[in-house]
C-alpha cells in the first residue's frame, strides 16, 4: 500500500474524475453552481473551491511551500479560472506522486493543524497523503449527489474505469 504505483495511480484517478466533474459542472449555469444547495460547503461552486483548498493545503505542507486559507475560503469565483487552476493542482499533484519514496512514505510526517485546537501533529506520511485522495473523493461523492439531483450524470466513476487501465 505505500508504493508510489499507489499513489500515483490514485493522483490520476484525481485528475480523470476533476476533469469529469468540470466538464459536468460546466453545463449549469454560473447562478446555479453557486446556489446554496444545502451542501456543506453550500453549492456545487463552494465545494469545488473547498476541494481545491484541501490539495493546496495539504501539497503546501508536503512540498514545504504553505498555503494558508481557510477551509471555506473562496478562491475563485470565476468558474472558468477554478477550472485552470484545478487543473494545474492536479498536474501539480500527479509530478509530486510520481517521486515518492517508500522510505518518505513510511517516515513519521509533522503537521500543523488548521481547525481548533492548532498544533502540530504527527501520523505516517502514507496516511496523510492517503487522506489527500480520500478527501476529495469524499466531497466528489456529494457534487455527484448535487449534480444527479439536477439531473447531470457523471457516467462511470470507480476506479477500474480509469482510462489507464481501459483494454486497448
Amino acid at each position: 500500500m505505500h508504493s508510489r504505483t499507489y499513489y500515483t495511480t490514485l493522483a490520476e484517478y484525481n485528475h480523470w474524475m476533476n476533469q469529469k466533474l468540470y466538464a459536468t459542472c460546466a453545463q449549469i449555469p454560473d447562478a446555479k453552481r453557486k446556489e446554496d444547495l444545502g451542501a456543506f460547503f453550500q453549492s456545487i461552486h463552494g465545494t469545488l473551491n473547498h476541494i481545491l483548498v484541501g490539495d493546496r493545503i495539504w501539497m503546501g505542507r508536503f512540498t514545504h511551500q504553505p498555503f494558508c486559507a481557510s477551509l471555506n475560503a473562496e478562491l475563485y469565483a470565476d468558474f472558468d479560472q477554478l477550472r485552470q487552476e484545478r487543473e494545474q493542482t492536479d498536474r501539480d499533484i500527479l509530478a509530486w506522486a510520481h517521486q515518492l519514496s517508500p522510505e518518505w512514505l513510511n517516515a513519521p510526517f509533522a503537521f500543523t493543524s488548521i481547525q481548533s485546537p492548532v498544533k502540530t501533529r504527527t501520523r505516517p506520511a502514507w496516511l496523510v497523503v492517503t487522506h489527500l485522495f480520500n478527501h476529495q473523493t469524499h466531497h466528489r461523492g456529494q457534487l455527484t449527489t448535487l449534480l444527479t439531483q439536477l439531473g447531470y450524470d457523471l457516467g462511470r466513476t470507480d476506479l477500474p474505469y480509469l482510462p489507464s487501465f481501459e483494454d486497448s
